[in-house]
């Protein structure tokens, strides 16, 4: 047996988790990924910077160790030893009495019987070995092609493919090719990866990258955009000249109600629109820079209505498409408080349209606020000032809700209307109360007397503030009518009293805009909204 060194005993080793090699030192680099979170090619967003990040690595079994790769490797008991080894251009590493090892090439699942097999050829008895690869060999792998920032980068042997794209800032959405990335070790093309196996099938194969190999992106092929009904609507690169809309369909993954397809051909500045059910359409091919819209293209067989409010009847009801308010009304059961006269019909539809009105209405303010002109510079200074509270009143306002209301208690064919999903009928209640809100001192609910004017209850509320505008009172009725404010106003048990507020501002078409937005507000949300 050879002489032993003395050395201190080491207790059993615990297999090691890998650690990240030491890399030399560069210098940050910045990359601007929100080009691929924007872009609607499919794919682009998997590049984003999480791949390029450095973390702990964890060696796969089937790693193949190769030249450079550093290995751990500890023997005790008779024979101490414990010292990191590098994997030599022969692919060896030299164990002190025992000589070279052939590594090359062994799945580091293997790695530990190689090296106990070697060991024991030389230390028959009273030695215990263990091995374990510690570190990957650092590489520097070129990407180019069609990627943003084409380069030499630094990583290991066993780094993904997508952590060198990654670092080269991705695929250029508008160019390269997620079909078919290449990878090169001299003249020879040792894989070709397609990314949408790994973006709809998690399927992405472990390449060992060695020093100097290339990661080549070629040039994108035919594409057709995706939009509509479809869990992906997204931009498509196919390699065939012409492909079958079953097979985009497969990518694109058409949600359930998805049942017709548009096809929009790329003939130039005339459009060719075609239109298939998605059943039907498997004979149909599309080209280059054709659009796919998935529709949805039946009538629905039921709508589900509410009924809220005094009544004694069930809320919620379902109704053949096509069903009209005579067919709910006949079906609700009244009490003696209900006041059917004034039965109040909400619309999503409505309240969607109410909100895109007060939306361009406030857009144009701004446009007025922010294009408004002066003549010196003491007058600019009190423009700005005025301004900045007007845009900050506009931001507020942006942020009411439209009731969706619509007036049908006065409708003389009231019951013929159509009702749509998601309706809401409410039945007011008679409580004989008159809601006086807005610019007055106490806001407040008053019992209904016959006898008493607008002003009157204006008074029982405390009357005017000095933010009121006296000339004008909306007068909102049960029934979604509205009265302005005067002598002539008629007021009913019920009805909600707004007191509107003054605009005083400068300019006397900002005033007019801003006049009628507070009226528009108080019409379709019954919110008085001051400045």
């Amino acid at each position: 047996m050879p002489n032993r060194p003395a050395a201190a005993t080491v207790p059993a080793p615990v297999p090691a988790q890998a650690a990240v090699p030491q890399l030399e030192a560069e210098p940050q680099r910045q990359v601007d990924y929100s080009a691929n979170l924007a872009s609607d090619v499919f794919g682009a967003n998997l590049f984003a910077g999480t791949f390029a990040r450095e973390g702990a690595i964890q060696f796969n079994p089937d790693y193949l160790i190769t030249t450079g790769d550093r290995i751990q490797v500890r023997l005790w008991g008779a024979y101490t030893f414990d010292d990191v080894l590098v994997v030599d251009p022969q692919g060896n590493v030299f164990l002190p009495h025992v000589g070279p090892v052939k590594v090359l090439g062994v799945a580091n699942k293997d790695l530990q019987r190689v090296v106990e097999a070697a060991a024991r050829r030389v230390f028959r008895a009273n030695v215990s070995s263990y091995a374990s690869l510690a570190a990957a060999q650092p590489v520097r792998v070129f990407v180019g092609g069609f990627v943003n920032r084409a380069g030499l980068y630094n990583g290991t042997s066993m780094d993904s493919l997508l952590h060198y794209l990654d670092q080269a800032g991705g695929i250029d959405p508008e160019r390269g090719s997620f079909l078919h990335v290449q990878v090169k070790r001299g003249e020879r093309v040792r894989a070709t990866v397609n990314l949408y196996d790994f973006l709809l099938a998690g399927r992405i194969p472990l390449l060992q990258l060695a020093d100097g190999d290339v990661i080549f992106v070629p040039p994108r092929q035919n594409t057709a955009l995706v939009s509509g009904l479809a869990d992906n609507s997204k931009r498509f690169e196919f390699a065939a000249p012409q492909l079958a809309v079953s097979d985009l369909a497969r990518l694109a993954k058409p949600k359930a109600q998805a049942t017709h397809v548009r096809v929009v051909r790329n003939t130039g500045t005339v459009r060719n629109v075609e239109y298939y059910a998605l059943a039907e359409s498997n004979g149909v091919t599309i080209g280059n820079g054709d659009e796919v819209e998935f529709t949805a293209d039946k009538k629905p067989g039921t709508i589900t209505v509410r009924v809220e409010g005094e009544h004694q009847s069930a809320q919620e009801y379902v109704l053949p498409y096509g069903a009209r308010i005579g067919d709910l009304v006949g079906r609700i059961e009244f009490s003696e408080r209900s006041e059917t006269q004034s039965i109040q019909l909400f619309r999503r539809s409505v309240r969607e349209r109410q909100k895109a009105m007060l939306a361009t209405a406030l857009k144009s303010l701004e446009s007025t606020v922010l294009t408004a002109r002066s003549g010196t510079s003491d007058e600019a200074r009190l423009r700005k000032e005025e301004a900045e509270l007007i845009l900050q009143w506009v931001e507020r306002a942006k942020t009411i809700e439209p009731t969706g209301q619509v007036l049908i208690a006065q409708a003389t064919d009231r019951d013929t209307l159509l009702l749509e999903n998601g309706d809401i009928l409410k039945i007011p209640t008679r409580d004989g109360l008159v809601l006086v809100n807005g610019e007055v001192m106490f806001p407040n609910a008053i019992a209904f007397d016959q006898q008493l004017a607008l002003d009157d209850y204006i008074g029982k509320a405390g009357g005017y503030t000095q933010s009121a505008d006296n000339s004008r009172v909306v007068v909102a009725h049960r029934d979604g009518s509205f009265d302005r404010g005067g002598e002539a106003a008629s007021l009913r048990a019920g009805d909600e009293v707004l007191v509107l507020p003054k605009v005083e501002v400068k300019s006397r078409q900002i005033w007019k805009d801003m006049t009628q937005i507070i009226y528009q507000i108080a019409v379709s949300a019954k919110v008085v909204f001051g400045l």
